[in-house]
């Protein structure tokens, strides 16, 4: 408080506006409240979207470059995580390959086929249904579920316990040597999983058809691939390697942006699975469509 005037002495003129902060001040207030609003932006969709795809594209870019930059730094942490997707994905997608197969191509496919005495032709649907649709979905949706949550959560504790930062002060790249590894992994991992889900898929469209409609094995043998050709073994092939990278990016992109603490991380594990399965969906859509309309023999299965 400012001390009262001595008696006889006029008080202090008071002007309007004496107590408002000076136009720099007022300057500087106005650019932080602009600096806020556009971070606003970039938290509320559409400008969210546009700010994480952003991101990504320039991680992709970074992996790339890294992937071909001389050195083999990363071969040793490429195998162990290619044995470690393989080791955890293997079992879940074998078991409902084989459970999609049994039930919905042989119990409900063969059902239909047998009604007009055609149950040896039900082992043609099987490979154009896991090699085309069936069979890439099923093994995107169990890595994004499993290996990209795997992935995010672990490089969003590193980021958390700022060992990123620290590997970084010692001067290794964080990137080159805990993304890129686990990207390329998933890239070649995928296509062996998925061949494998594919046979067990055709074993369980087997067990059905046999054991239940009667089919001959030969007869079921016989006409397996008659409806495939090797488009659809290479169309298969280079999809789910594109799905395995996308997979990859999304997930150490998701992690590398962590922040606040443990809630931070389990929510971006979230975000991460879902933000795959969207973007493995809209690509999925635009692949089979250029497809089919790249090789339109296929339909027919010539």
């Amino acid at each position: 408080m400012k001390p009262a005037p001595p008696p006889g002495e006029p008080a202090a003129v008071r002007l309007p506006g004496a107590d408002a902060p000076p136009p720099a001040r007022r300057a500087r207030r106005g650019v932080g409240e602009t600096a806020r609003a556009v971070v606003d932006n970039r938290e509320l969709p559409p400008g969210s979207w546009l700010h994480n795809a952003g991101g990504m594209a320039a991680l992709a870019l970074r992996v790339v470059g890294e992937l071909v930059t001389p050195g083999l730094s990363w071969r040793q942490e490429f195998i162990r995580q290619f044995i470690f997707s393989l080791r955890v994905t293997l079992m879940p997608a074998s078991i409902v390959a084989f459970v999609i197969g049994f039930s919905t191509i042989g119990i409900q496919g063969g059902s239909l086929a047998s009604a007009f005495g055609a149950i040896d032709r039900i082992s043609a649907i099987a490979p154009v249904a896991f090699l085309r649709e069936l069979g890439p979905a099923l093994t995107t949706a169990i890595v994004a579920g499993t290996l990209g949550s795997t992935i995010t959560a672990e490089l969003g504790a590193r980021k958390i316990r700022q060992e990123l930062e620290a590997l970084e002060v010692l001067g290794i790249n964080p990137v080159r040597n805990l993304v890129l590894p686990r990207v390329i992994a998933l890239g070649v991992m995928m296509p062996v999983l998925n061949l494998l889900t594919f046979w067990a898929g055709v074993i369980g469209t087997f067990g059905a058809a046999v054991f239940l409609y009667g089919a001959t094995p030969s007869a079921f043998f016989d006409n397996l691939l008659i409806a495939t050709s090797y488009i659809d073994l290479w169309s298969a092939v280079l999809k789910v390697i594109l799905f395995g990278l996308i997979i990859g990016v999304i997930s150490a992109y998701k992690g590398l942006q962590v922040g606040g603490g443990a809630e931070g991380v389990g929510r971006a594990v979230n975000e991460s699975v879902v933000t795959c399965l969207l973007a493995i969906f809209a690509i999925s859509v635009l692949y089979t469509a250029l497809f089919l309309a790249l090789y339109p023999e296929a339909t027919i299965g010539i």
